[in-house]
């Protein structure tokens, strides 16, 4: 396996709540707390935020701060694409989940030859555009963005010129165009979906394992399928976002918590098997808000023991003095 690095990207910019950008900080306290180096034992890069910009006037209602998030998106891929150039297996630590499209982007420009599948963990579809938002908050979209959807079909909002800009932007950050294809992608515990990515997970087939399929059906069963399902793919990137757990078992430390979600314990089952395929590329962990903790730092200390576990089974001699 090869080494890590872990990349810390404290933007929040793409969220609809403030606080996301104090993740990171709050799992290295974590850590600290628990008497674990983790944080000690890898080297790191920080990538620089445009957090600055929430003091700025909204003036683009269906993707609010897209400027500064295709920006921040274009850093974060730079940065993931470097460290793999070097032959590091990025660990992505980030505030809110925009900046997932920069992950992905990154280990596409890295091998864009290469067929990439996505491992999505999440409570969310992350299907909307520009086009569709409710909310305009750009944490919504990294996955249409990836795709390259508009999803026309379902369109409610019109958008200004700069937008669509700056979408087309979005879409083309890291190599040109599309960067998985729909059947390379799998939801694991989406559960809060509004009806334009209903839509599209109906039409593009996009499977998704719900919390009680996987606990009716077994774990391995489904796991064993998702992997029969990404067979073709050379790379895999998971992305781990915080509100997949189950929010009234762990704490509501996030911007958008559901209920009805994981236990720690089963997120880390499926990271290890995906990890045990020797095709997972790169972890990223998103969308733990300290501020909205309603348990202390609960969501940081769940987020970080999963992580210490995941990160043992990539690098198990590395760890064994945490």
């Amino acid at each position: 396996m090869k080494p890590i690095k872990i990349v810390k990207n404290r933007s929040d910019i793409g969220a609809g709540t403030r606080g996301s950008d104090m993740g990171i900080d709050a799992l290295e306290i974590a850590a600290i707390n628990a008497g674990n180096n983790y944080f000690k034992q890898f080297p790191f890069l920080d990538v620089p935020t445009h957090n600055e910009s929430v003091y700025d006037k909204v003036r683009v209602r269906f993707a609010k701060r897209i400027t500064h998030v295709a920006e921040q998106c274009q850093r974060v891929s730079d940065a993931v694409k470097g460290c793999m150039d070097d032959g590091f297996f990025p660990i992505v630590l980030s505030g809110d989940h925009s900046s997932a499209l920069g992950t992905i982007s990154g280990v596409k420009a890295h091998a864009p030859e290469k067929r990439l599948g996505v491992v999505w963990i999440d409570a969310h579809a992350d299907l909307h555009s520009p086009y569709t938002t409710p909310s305009g908050n750009v944490h919504g979209m990294p996955l249409a963005a990836a795709i390259g959807l508009d999803n026309m079909e379902y369109r409610a909002n019109e958008v200004t010129k700069v937008t669509v800009e700056q979408w087309e932007r979005l879409k083309n950050i890291g190599t040109p165009g599309q960067k998985l294809r729909p059947e390379d992608l799998i939801f694991f515990g989406v559960r809060d979906t509004e009806p334009a990515e209903d839509m599209l997970i109906d039409t593009l087939g996009i499977r998704n394992y719900k919390v009680e399929e996987i606990r009716f059906r077994g774990l391995q069963k489904c796991l064993q399928e998702a992997l029969d399902q990404l067979s073709e793919c050379d790379h895999i990137y998971i992305s781990f976002d915080v509100d997949s757990l189950d929010c009234d078992l762990i704490s509501r430390g996030t911007g958008t918590p559901v209920s009805k979600g994981f236990d720690p314990a089963e997120v880390e089952s499926i990271i290890n098997w995906l990890i045990e395929s020797e095709k997972v590329a790169c972890l990223e962990v998103t969308e733990i808000n300290p501020l909205l903790d309603n348990q202390g730092n609960k969501m940081a200390e769940t987020a970080f023991q999963v992580l210490d576990a995941v990160t043992a089974r990539l690098v198990p001699s590395a760890m064994g003095a945490s």
